[in-house]
């Protein structure tokens, strides 16, 4: 039995491989794919460095290449191309081109011996499909099946977040969208990942109280205190109000820290119940708090570094620029540090949750 068991591991296990290995050699030969002219820069030549201080006092570099490529794909293909690229020493908006990058671009003069062109961008797709069949390799060198299953619910997961963003084009209230999608996140990756049992589903139960107890607590606090201080700048380009969006955020946001939480407590309680059947309530729930205790703060900060690190390079724009530091973090930080806080209390309230749910199914499951 355990021979054909193996057997299929093995034979899933190559097979994943021979999926990823095609999916790499794939992207890096898919150039008749495109409809865009592609070209593989085969020489560089660095033409121009210039020295240049802006209005604000800022110095900067500014370099121009000269780069020779050949046409990989479409009516030109084999044929040598030159183009022109510039690019400063910040990169913020530019990019320093090598040999053997593989680059988007418009021919300008098709009748020439000579071919010129316009760069339009970098192809990048390789990049994504080696990072993409990495982490695959990873979960499931970790996870075994249940990376596996973990990772048929994130896909499933983006098909239907797709989805909701359809529906949500459609004029469908967002938060309530969100809402119903949250359950359904919970509810199959939970079951996937735990199995049926009594763990996944005290797991779920607290997952989804804690998460939409601090949904509740954050629309509570937002409506007593008439939003004060809440920066909605970054979102003044949308069309629906600002503070709906901002509330299906701070569901889906906190999801995963909450999930997280319970599904730790939840399954060491099971862990412990399974390994000393006869340990007492007592010494349950002082071991579940301690765990508690022990990845509260690690959470927490996960969910504060997560928010705020993406806000930095506008941060240091601001700054650079020499606006105050009061007004640069209130106009930028406000959402994320809401959203870290709310999230914060999200994993408090779900430790406690979890552990006496835990304890409650325990002891009727012992009663019956």
């Amino acid at each position: 039995m355990k021979h054909v068991k193996y057997k299929k591991q093995i034979i899933l296990y190559l097979l994943l491989g021979l999926f990823c290995l095609f999916s790499i050699l794939f992207v890096n030969n898919n150039y008749a794919y495109y409809k865009e002219t592609l070209v593989k820069i085969t020489k560089v030549q660095l033409l121009e460095e210039e020295k240049t201080t802006d209005y604000y006092g800022n110095k900067d570099i500014t370099y121009t290449q000269l780069l020779t490529g050949k046409i990989v794909n479409g009516d030109f293909i084999g044929k040598e191309v030159e183009l022109k690229n510039q690019y400063t020493y910040s990169g913020a908006a530019d990019n320093e081109y090598k040999v053997g990058d593989k680059l988007f671009i418009s021919l300008d003069n098709q009748d020439k011996a000579q071919l010129t062109g316009t760069i339009k961008g970098l192809k990048r797709d390789h990049y994504l499909v080696l990072m993409a069949v990495l982490f695959i390799v990873f979960i499931i060198a970790v996870g075994k099946r249940k990376g596996l299953y973990s990772l048929l619910t994130l896909l499933f997961n983006i098909v239907l977040f797709s989805f909701v963003m359809d529906l949500y084009r459609k004029g469908i209230n967002l938060l309530f969208i969100c809402s119903v999608v949250v359950i359904i996140f919970t509810v199959l990756s939970l079951l996937l990942v735990s199995g049926y049992n009594r763990k996944t589903f005290t797991a779920i139960l607290s997952t989804l109280l804690g998460t939409f107890i601090t949904l509740l607590i954050a629309y509570t606090v937002m409506k007593l205190t008439n939003e004060k201080g809440v920066r909605y700048e970054e979102m003044q380009f949308l069309t629906r109000p600002p503070h709906e969006i901002f509330m299906a955020e701070i569901l889906v946001g906190c999801l995963g820290a909450v999930m997280d939480v319970a599904i730790t407590i939840s399954s060491s309680i099971h862990e412990l119940c399974e390994k000393s059947p006869d340990i007492s309530t007592k010494a349950l729930k002082e071991s579940g708090m301690e765990i508690g205790k022990d990845i509260m703060g690690t959470m927490a900060n996960v969910l504060f570094f997560a928010y705020v690190s993406g806000t930095i390079p506008i941060l240091l724009v601001y700054l650079r620029n020499s606006y105050q530091v009061g007004y640069t973090f209130s106009i930028n930080l406000s959402l994320e540090l809401i959203r870290a806080l709310t999230g914060g209390i999200g994993i408090v309230l779900t430790i406690p949750i979890s552990l006496y749910l835990s304890l409650f199914i325990r002891q009727r499951f012992l009663k019956t």
